[in-house]
């Protein structure tokens, strides 16, 4: 008997407009827009030049028993910023060889009798050469710094040392095996994209793509942005704070600054260098929080905050160098040189310096995000202007309408009133592929509005199936309920095959491919799964009620 009980009746319905309620954002997408910006970021609208007044009326534009989550736009739709980062891994290198000569030379000296005064030799950044003044003591001073290594897995599975050791004569020469440069190359990259996906969040943008790209790359897409150049400024520094004693000051670039120290600009003054002590008390690694704030002359400055740790070793060192300066470093420039002038416990402080609002913030920002472990370098900038997304969104709005409404004509043509039945099921179809799409956050882009063209072409195919298999059950002499009760059940297994066929390839596209072509796997894989659910549902439920009420006697497919 051509049934579908009460409660089924009650869940596929709830299921559609539930789906669809969260898909209705979409049609009033820039009052939610609005509404959802006056929400996450009323400081930056007010920094925009709105006044409270108008946040609040964006605020309430929304009803907030409504959903409010829209599918973002991408960057070939929205416009925006386009850039590919190339990373200095070699600056990772040097840095871990620059950190290990201290280790070498307190193992060295440890052995003074054996290998003599122990110096450091100018390298290359990408080798340590360590020289000992006793030649017979060269066999003892190379085991010893071979014991210094530590071991580190390979890719083929294997255990190599992290350091390769060579003599010649007094002359040590220490470098990176093969194993840890790799090693170190993914955790450098690993660590900048997540440091770089927390700065470009930090500012509020949309749905960014950052994405790595070959063994040093870094693509950054970011929707919303009018030009490169402000995503080029909140990445091009890398935001590596430290804070140094100071030996001295010289107006002299070439001065020696003497082994152990270095040579650091002053940020406002081009003649004026600083000779600091080249370990740092402690470094921006050891901060717990940093926001914008304003010294006791209502400049804006950078209050900062360290760890329980980092806290401790700044206090104790405060409390031994009363009277003396210390200097404040970032990315090689001396900000801040203040003298300390009593203990400071409690690991707080506030970095001054000539900043604006917009500088002091930006800087609060780079720090909270963490410092990039190596420099980058941008080898393409491209700002995509909203005209052009907007063209592709029109061509896209087209294209849609021209399939739906051939394929509606169609399916009412070759089926009747059955085809007006899979016509209603496939307008619900693509409103619950939009609200899938809201529901999860995802992007929307060309090859996305492909994805959904494809998928209202295929959304009745499960339709033509069932609708076929109806006329072939109505030739065998059978009532018309039993035909369309038939129809349904022998066209089911057909249905499950070629969806999930289609639905598998999907979901390797997604989990292989990167970009264009994963958003265009989300929407393929989202149409699929609407579209067998308003098929054997909702097509269905349509049916049954129409029956229900109808009684024909006969039917015409």
């Amino acid at each position: 008997m051509l049934n579908i009980s009460f409660a089924k009746q009650v869940m596929i319905w709830l299921t559609v407009v539930v789906g669809l309620t969260f898909a209705m954002p979409n049609g009033f997408y820039t009052t939610v827009e609005q509404h959802n910006d006056a929400i996450t970021a009323p400081e930056q609208l007010l920094a925009d030049g709105l006044t409270q007044t108008d946040v609040d009326d964006m605020v309430a534009s929304w009803p907030d028993f409504l959903p409010s989550g829209l599918v973002n736009l991408g960057l070939d739709l929205r416009g925006g910023a386009h850039l590919l980062v190339e990373v200095s891994v070699e600056d990772v290198h040097a840095t871990f060889l620059e950190g290990f000569w201290p280790t070498v030379r307190d193992t060295l000296v440890a052995e003074r009798d054996t290998v003599g005064t122990v110096t450091r030799d100018d390298s290359a950044p990408t080798e340590l050469k360590v020289r000992i003044s006793q030649t017979t003591g060269a066999a003892r001073a190379l085991e010893l710094v071979r014991g210094l290594g530590r071991p580190v897995n390979t890719f083929t599975g294997g255990v190599s040392n992290n350091i390769e050791v060579a003599i010649d004569g007094p002359v040590l020469t220490i470098t990176l095996s093969e194993a840890e440069m790799q090693a170190m190359n993914e955790r450098t990259m690993a660590q900048t994209l997540e440091i770089i996906r927390r700065r470009i969040d930090e500012v509020g943008t949309r749905e960014p793509t950052i994405q790595r790209q070959g063994a040093d790359r870094v693509l950054v897409q970011v929707p919303g942005v009018g030009s490169a150049q402000e995503i080029i400024a909140l990445l091009g520094t890398t935001a590596q704070l430290t804070f140094n004693p100071v030996i001295g000051q010289t107006s002299d670039p070439s001065e020696n600054p003497g082994s152990g120290n270095v040579l650091v600009r002053d940020q406002e003054s081009e003649n004026l260098y600083y000779i600091l002590t080249r370990r740092p008390v402690v470094t921006g690694e050891d901060l717990e929080n940093a926001q914008l704030d304003f010294d006791q002359n209502g400049r804006p400055a950078v209050g900062f905050r360290f760890n329980a740790s980092a806290a401790r070793k700044f206090g104790d060192y405060t409390l031994e160098n009363i009277g003396s300066p210390f200097a404040i470093v970032l990315d090689d420039e001396v900000i801040s040189a203040p003298r300390i002038q009593s203990h400071i416990p409690g690991g707080s402080g506030i970095i001054t310096g000539n900043f604006t609002v917009e500088e002091a913030t930006n800087l609060a920002v780079l720090l909270r995000a963490g410092a990039l472990p190596a420099g980058l370098t941008f080898l393409e900038e491209r700002t995509i202007g909203p005209e052009l997304g907007q063209d592709s969104i029109d061509a896209g709005k087209i294209a849609c309408i021209v399939a739906g409404l051939a394929i509606l004509a169609y399916m009412v043509l070759s089926y009747g009133l059955f085809g007006v039945f899979a016509n209603i099921a496939l307008i619900i179809n693509v409103g619950l592929i939009f609200g899938l799409l809201s529901l999860v956050g995802a992007t929307l882009t060309l090859p996305g509005i492909a994805g959904i063209v494809l998928t209202i072409g295929m959304a009745v195919d499960a339709n033509v199936i069932v609708f076929e298999r109806i006329r072939e059950e109505l030739k065998t002499a059978k009532g018309p309920a039993r035909a369309i009760e038939l129809g349904y059940e022998k066209a089911l297994s057909s249905i499950i095959d070629a969806n999930i066929t289609t639905f598998i390839t999907a979901v390797i596209l997604f989990t292989m491919g990167s970009g264009p072509v994963s958003g265009f796997a989300v929407t393929l894989g989202f149409g699929i799964m609407t579209s067998v659910f308003t098929a054997i549902f909702v097509t269905r439920s349509i049916i049954v009620i129409w029956f229900g009420r109808a009684r024909p006697k006969t039917i015409e497919v």
